[in-house]
Order: structure tokens, then C-alpha cells, then sequence
């Protein structure tokens, strides 16, 4: 799946979760972004179309990221077209989404090098986001929403009204630097600046809202115990300890450590289908959820405590395996012997994976 192109314009690869034209249904595709255009693949049981199914060309292209109309999926960003034709993709952490952005919006501006006009990623629009390129944000929401160790939801009342499971912009302030995610009051607000600016943070009440909609860039959340906010449904979602009821709490509250799209071979069916992976510690959990739906619930679950995990001979079909792989394989053993048949994209990507699940085990 990740070897190297013979194409020598390939400037980025991977998986990306694209929304249908005339069905608005969501399909995972691998993407290549190449310095002209960005084509996309099937995979068929764990292997790779040899023919692209679709090209967006890149001259002219608008980019809008991130792109929040989609309750469910908080990780888009909007591609249109010089024609008006309209892209969205689902990357699988703010991190990636950010980095297709940044890459496809050098490739338009290398195209338009005299275009003033061409938009940039709006992620990039603020110096705040310069000061954060090593902040986690995926990490600092799920931080956040910690059933045990995130920030308490409150009730407050402001101007005459009541707000439920909200708090309070100094309670945020002081909870960032507390848990050590910003070392000053000064950091902690540029850093929830970003997660108000991103759509992860949304403001309840008046204070908030005027400040969000008025002030100056930098200045719109505000270190203050009467302006109020809260998270925002979209991340309450996929990935949520609080959102996944149907659950064992104890099983979701551990840490989001890694999360990323794998192959999954079926139990039962032996064939592959891409699942989107989330790996927690304390306690340690993989769960996998299904990229093409938007239900927050995951579709199953493996428990680290004692497993082993080792990666697999990419030479021949390893025993267990079905199908046509192309390769990066590896097998978690669980304490119940359950055998889990894994596919990574690439040869670093199955390593580290390898590695994260070994440290949390």
C-alpha cells in the first residue's frame, strides 16, 4: 500500500474519507496528491485499483479547512474546484488534516505563483497557529472531555439566564496550565483560541459570543469566570468517552494515544475493510470504527492487557491471512487467544503502531 511511487511528482499520499457526488455517502479512497492534481483509489479486499476512480485538478483550487458543516465529522476540509465542483474529505486527526491542507494549498500556489488571491489553509491564517505546530489538539479535546481527569462541566447563569454543562473561559485557562498543556495564562489562551477558532470550543452566552464575533484576532476567548463555553457537540462524537454509552466507561476512558485508518480482516467474512483506529491507554484498548457512517459507536474493541503484537512476513501470505494484501502486516494476539489480522499503509505505519500498542500493553 505505501511503496514508493515511480511517479516522481507524488508529494503526499494516504488514506482520506471522501464524501459521494450524487450519493452523499462517505467512502474511504486513497488519495495522491501529485503537483497538478489530487487522484484517489480503491482498495479492494486489502489491494490497491490499478486505475484511479477520480481526479480533482488543483489550478484555481479553493481550499477551506477546517470545514465544520458536518456535525459528525469535525475533520473535513472542502476542496472547489476552478469549476465550482465541491470535494470534502475526512482526515483521520486534525494533524492530518492540516497537513493535506498546507501540502494541497502549495501545490495550487505553485500553480498560481502571480495569484494573490489564492487562498491558504485557514489554520494558517493566525501566527497563534505558527506558536502550536507541535500541540496535539486531537489530544487536548479528548483531554478535555476525560471522564475522570477533564475539565467539570458546570451550570451558570449569566445576565438572567442559565447555561447547563458549560464553564467558564478562566476555568479553561486554569485547567490547561494545570494539566501542563500550556506552561502560562498567556499560552493556555492562545491555545484555546485555536480549539474556539477550529470549531472545537463554541461560546455559550452573551460575553463569549460578542468577543468571538468583535474582538480582535487572539483576543477572542476570553480568560474570564462570567464568559462561558463549551464543547462542542461535533467532538462530543466519534471517539467520546461520554457519547458511547453503550459501552463500558472503564473501557473508553482511557487516554487517545494514536489514532489512524487500518485494514481489519472479518472474523468471519475473511475479507478487509478499512476501520478507523483508535488506540487508548489506561487501561489499553484498540477500538475500530467504521469510517463510511457516522455512528459514534465502535464497531468492536480488543483489549491489550497481556497481548502480543508482532509484526507479520511481508514475503508470501502469512498463515491466517486471506486474500491479495499487498503487505505491512501485523497480528495482535489477545489474552483469549483471539487472533486480529491488521494491514497498515505503509512500512513506518505499521512500526509505529507496532510500538504504540507494545507501550500500552
Amino acid at each position: 500500500m505505501g511503496t514508493e511511487s515511480e511517479d516522481n511528482s507524488v508529494v503526499k499520499e494516504g488514506f482520506l474519507v471522501k464524501r459521494g457526488h450524487v450519493v452523499h455517502n462517505w467512502r474511504v479512497r486513497w488519495f495522491v496528491l501529485k503537483l497538478d492534481r489530487l487522484v484517489y483509489y480503491k482498495y479492494e479486499s486489502g489491494k490497491r485499483d490499478s486505475c484511479h476512480r477520480g481526479t480533482i485538478p488543483l489550478n484555481n483550487c479553493k481550499i477551506t479547512c477546517p470545514y465544520l458543516e458536518y456535525e459528525n465529522r469535525p475533520l473535513v476540509l472542502k476542496l472547489q474546484t476552478s469549476t465550482s465542483e465541491e470535494h470534502f474529505l475526512e482526515a483521520c486527526t486534525r494533524e492530518e488534516r492540516d497537513e493535506w491542507a498546507t501540502a494541497i494549498g502549495a501545490a495550487v500556489k505553485n500553480l498560481n505563483p502571480n495569484d494573490a488571491q489564492t487562498p491558504s489553509p485557514s489554520q494558517n491564517k493566525s501566527p497563534k497557529s505558527l506558536q502550536l505546530h507541535n500541540v496535539n489538539l486531537s489530544q487536548v479535546v479528548d483531554s478535555m472531555y476525560d471522564v475522570h481527569t477533564g475539565i467539570r462541566l458546570c451550570s451558570h447563569v449569566e445576565q438572567g439566564s442559565s447555561y447547563t454543562n458549560c464553564f467558564s473561559g478562566s476555568a479553561v485557562v486554569d485547567w490547561l496550565v494545570c494539566n501542563k498543556m500550556a506552561l502560562t495564562r498567556v499560552e493556555a489562551v492562545t491555545l484555546a483560541s485555536t480549539l474556539l477558532d477550529e470549531g472545537s470550543l463554541r461560546p455559550i452566552g452573551i460575553r463569549s459570543a460578542d468577543a468571538l464575533r468583535s474582538a480582535a484576532l487572539g483576543e477572542q476567548f476570553l480568560d474570564d469566570s462570567t464568559a462561558l463555553y463549551s464543547i462542542s457537540q461535533s467532538f462530543q462524537k466519534r471517539g467520546s468517552v461520554k457519547a458511547e454509552k453503550s459501552l463500558s466507561a472503564v473501557e473508553l476512558s482511557g487516554k487517545v494515544v494514536k489514532r489512524g485508518y487500518l485494514f481489519k480482516q472479518g472474523h468471519k467474512v475473511k475479507n478487509w475493510k478499512v476501520r478507523l483506529f483508535v488506540l487508548r491507554a489506561e487501561p489499553g484498548f484498540l477500538h475500530y470504527y467504521d469510517p463510511s457512517k457516522d455512528d459514534i459507536t465502535p464497531v468492536g474493541g480488543i483489549s491489550l492487557r497481556g497481548c502480543l503484537v508482532s509484526a507479520l512476513d511481508d514475503n508470501g501470505i502469512p498463515t491466517g491471512v486471506k486474500g491479495k494484501v499487498q503487505g505491512n502486516l501485523f497480528k495482535i494476539i489477545t489474552q483469549t487467544d483471539t487472533h486480529y489480522y491488521i494491514q497498515a499503509p505503509t512500512h513506518k505505519e505499521r512500526m509505529d503502531w507496532i510500538q504504540a500498542i507494545r507501550l500500552v500493553t
